[in-house]
């Protein structure tokens, strides 16, 4: 029973240490993409935990799952693992609880994909009120819509036909390359599938809101898919170019006022356009990225160690 604590408190402290540790470093802003992968080996670290946590757990308390579990494995890979009966009623505990976790996990992710697409059917619905088809044209055949609009406004709007929507008034607002800055910031959104992360991270943020590493992971996704987004218009056409249009779209909004408002991430990103710090090395990126792979694969190795060291 050894084996089923030790995950769980690795899980415990990996949930603890490394959004602390993400928030002190000064490289995420540099490296939004880098940032992103780091945040999700972090809590796909966590989950493995939990779910290997569960299975060794239920192994230890009924002998059907571990039969199944330890089948092809020698006697001396089960003694290993000292899975024992006396260890019963903790065990069984503590896979209920892990696997009751397990369930609504999943039943959090499908209720969030079934809002999500009952958002973008109502959005799309408004959008075909707004822009009707032509006689001859398909619905999501054109990848640009042009609606008619007092507020200046450009959006992504996701789905198996991906659209990018854009009003008049940002048509009129938007000068020379800023309109392109805008639309390559929303095609990094689309081509990265940025939606599909802020999906899982709201789905384990509200299905656990007393977990803080999963709320901190919505909010850092809501914050590091904008920056990467932004990294992908500036590579095209200039960071000065996307923080003017960002200041051109906001500007009406009061967001650059002295008064918090919601949008009060905009002039976060602004000023991080405007002062650009040079990106990381290429050895550094790698180093990085590799380091934040191993945090899944820490507790897979903590589960094998005691089989490999029986088998050795």
């Amino acid at each position: 029973m050894m084996v089923p604590v030790a995950l769980l408190l690795l899980g415990a402290l990996t949930a603890l240490l490394a959004p602390r540790m993400l928030a002190r470093a000064d490289w995420p802003e540099r490296e939004p993409v880098v940032a992103l992968w780091a945040w999700q080996c972090v809590v796909a670290g966590v989950l493995l935990c939990c779910a290997l946590s569960m299975t060794l757990s239920a192994a230890a308390a009924w002998q059907a799952v571990r039969g199944h579990l330890f089948a092809p494995a020698p006697h001396a890979v089960v003694e290993a693992y000292a899975l024992q009966a006396s260890d019963g009623p903790w065990a069984a505990a503590t896979a209920v609880v892990l696997a009751c976790g397990g369930v609504w996990t999943a039943a959090m992710l499908t209720r969030e994909i079934v809002l999500a697409r009952a958002r973008r059917a109502t959005r799309r619905a408004e959008l075909l009120e707004r822009a009707p088809l032509l006689p001859g044209e398909e619905p999501g055949a054109d990848r640009l819509v042009v609606l008619e609009g007092e507020r200046p406004d450009a959006w992504w709007l996701p789905g198996q036909a991906p659209q990018l929507v854009i009003t008049t008034a940002a048509l009129r607002r938007l000068k020379g390359r800023q309109l392109d800055a805008v639309l390559a910031h929303e095609q990094g959104h689309a081509q990265a599938r940025h939606d599909w992360l802020l999906h899982c991270s709201g789905a384990l943020a509200s299905g656990f809101p007393q977990v803080r590493v999963f709320a901190a992971f919505r909010d850092e996704m809501h914050r590091l898919v904008e920056l990467a987004a932004d990294d992908v218009a500036s590579r095209r056409f200039g960071r000065l170019t996307i923080a003017l249009a960002l200041v051109e779209l906001n500007e009406d909004r009061g967001v650059f006022g002295p008064c918090p408002t919601p949008q009060a991430h905009v002039p976060q990103r602004v000023h991080r356009l405007l002062t650009a710090r040079p990106r990381l090395t290429a050895g550094r990126r790698l180093r990085l990225t590799a380091t934040a792979a191993l945090v899944p694969v820490i507790p897979v190795l903590v589960t094998f160690i005691p089989g490999l060291r029986a088998l050795g």
